[in-house]
């Protein structure tokens, strides 16, 4: 980082970038429900529906419901866009691909609510075998996701942030040097 940012540059910087420790976090609850989702799998083949399977199919949902749902949006608000407008033709399309994912996620989970919803409720009438093929396709598709946004989307949004204020921080310094010499 060039040596033009002020103390308020780096604040700027550090509040710009603090959104990504929040999504990195919310990554790591994904693959937590994600596990959980899997023992769902494994304890109803053992024990059908009972009150621990309820509970999980019901945290599994309250979590992809809202918590991994605004996730998504916040992804299309603040992270793609930069990313999408920039010369990286390559990088765009991974983005693309991403945006992409999203909406395959949010289908698959349309698909799997419907039977988690029921096991929540107490009721037997899901398809174990059609639960566990979505679950696995589903899990497959987050852990690929993820892992694409954190080796390379992640880093190259906050890389953009960081030249952005670097930027501003260069264009103030030479405005400063311009009025005083």
């Amino acid at each position: 980082m060039a040596q033009a940012l002020t103390p308020e540059l780096q604040r700027q910087l550090q509040a710009r970038l603090a959104p990504f420790e929040a999504l990195d976090a919310c990554h790591a609850r994904v693959i937590e429900h994600l596990q959980v989702l899997n023992r769902l799998i494994d304890h109803l083949e053992r024990h059908s529906v009972d009150p621990a399977a309820r509970q999980m199919a019901g945290a599994v949902m309250r979590f992809f419901e809202t918590e991994a749902h605004e996730h998504h949006r916040d992804e299309e608000r603040t992270v793609f866009p930069p990313l999408l407008s920039g010369q990286d033709l390559e990088l765009v399309r991974h983005v693309q691909r991403l945006q992409l994912d999203h909406g395959w996620l949010e289908e698959d989970w349309r698909e799997l609510a419907l039977q988690l919803s029921a096991v929540a409720d107490g009721y037997s009438w899901y398809d174990l075998d059609a639960l566990r093929a979505g679950v696995e396709v589903f899990t497959a598709l987050y852990h690929d996701h993820i892992a694409l946004e954190e080796s390379l989307i992640y880093p190259q949004a906050r890389l953009a942030l960081s030249e952005e204020v670097d930027g501003l921080g260069r264009r103030l310094a030479e405005q400063r040097r311009a009025f005083i010499g």
